[in-house]
């Protein structure tokens, strides 16, 4: 194996078995295979060839030092099977994805000599930052390119998890609240301010809507984001609310009926249909509340996932709220390292 331009050239005989079968780097004519730094270690584990020289994996950690993550990356996909093409060989290969795809899969009974890809693949080590816009917006080139976006992460001992991230839009069949609701909740009974920013409103009898506030006897608790959307709606100033108050805005003309979150770790849970007819399938977090990493993500993730609920990140795009789901995939498709597990 010897070092080229674009990476490291194998021409040793199992070099077209090794793409013919598993779709392992680029073939160069009849002259080799091409590999990435990531995939000549893959070989190395799994396929049984040489290290290009003895000092070469030592050597190239002193050039990348993502190498190793990358690897159990990769190690993770293929293991299972799949066929993975890096980012490198796209154009020559005359593929094509969204900015910024690590690489595309394809399932194991699919080949890229044969077949379009299903998945465009990034991936992060779980301390990094999680950019909520960018992981949205490169979702959504994903999605119009006709493909599934898909995350894995890794830790520190090169355990990976698989993400599918993507644009949810929660709806719920109870319709939006309409303004004249919010008008009369603000001219109801006394209102007694609480220590936690929000209100509680003395009343007696029937609630103009039940999605607003909590009830309580002899009236209902407001919290600070409830309180704050009833006086801007009632008094037409919608346009001043708090993001936490707009995002609630936004459940509700959604149809959902958003209550506390706290026992999930998110803002809100939603319900898509009236309280006691079925749970919640929606967990809201507050933008300033969210994880900042994906050490947190994979958290929030999988709680929400444990309680089979979706974990939904609102961001605003062009003044509309948009929400953003990292779900666990289906058991079949959750790659990982088995004996890293």
């Amino acid at each position: 194996m010897v070092q080229h331009d674009e990476g490291w050239f194998y021409q040793g005989q199992a070099a077209h078995r090794l793409w013919n079968k598993s779709a392992i780097g680029r073939l160069v004519g009849s002259e080799g295979l091409l590999l990435s730094s990531s995939e000549v270690v893959f070989c190395h584990e799994h396929r049984h060839l040489e290290w290009p020289f003895d000092s070469w994996l030592s050597e190239q950690l002193g050039e990348r030092p993502r190498l190793l993550e990358e690897a159990a990356i990769l190690e993770a996909l293929r293991v299972p099977g799949n066929r993975i093409v890096l980012h490198s060989n796209f154009e020559a290969m005359g593929l094509s994805s969204a900015a910024a795809s690590w690489g595309l899969r394809w399932p194991s009974e699919e080949h890229p000599s044969t077949s379009e890809a299903t998945y465009e693949v990034r991936w992060y080590h779980a301390s990094e930052e999680l950019d909520i816009e960018d992981l949205f917006e490169w979702s959504e080139q994903v999605r119009e390119g006709g493909r599934m976006a898909e995350v894995l992460v890794v830790d520190d001992e090169h355990a990976v998890v698989t993400y599918r991230v993507g644009a949810v839009e929660p709806e719920g069949e109870m319709g939006a609240v309409p303004d004249d609701d919010f008008v009369t909740i603000s001219e109801l009974g006394k209102s007694s301010g609480l220590d936690n920013g929000g209100s509680f409103i003395h009343f007696e009898g029937d609630w103009p809507n039940d999605r607003v506030g909590i009830p309580y006897p002899s009236g209902r608790i407001m919290d600070q984001q409830a309180s704050e959307l009833v006086e801007a709606m009632a008094n037409g100033s919608a346009g001043s609310l708090s993001i936490g108050a707009s995002i609630l805005g936004d459940l509700l003309n959604r149809g959902l009926h958003p209550r506390p979150g706290f026992k999930y770790g998110t803002r809100w849970r939603c319900y898509d249909r009236p309280m006691g007819e079925d749970h919640a399938p929606w967990l809201v977090v507050h933008p300033a509340e969210g994880p900042v990493d994906w050490e947190g993500a994979c958290l929030a993730s999988r709680l929400a996932s444990g309680v089979n609920k979706t974990w939904l990140h609102p961001l605003l795009v062009e003044s509309e709220w948009r929400y953003l789901s990292i779900t666990r995939p289906p058991a079949d498709s959750r790659w990982n390292n088995p004996h890293r597990r």
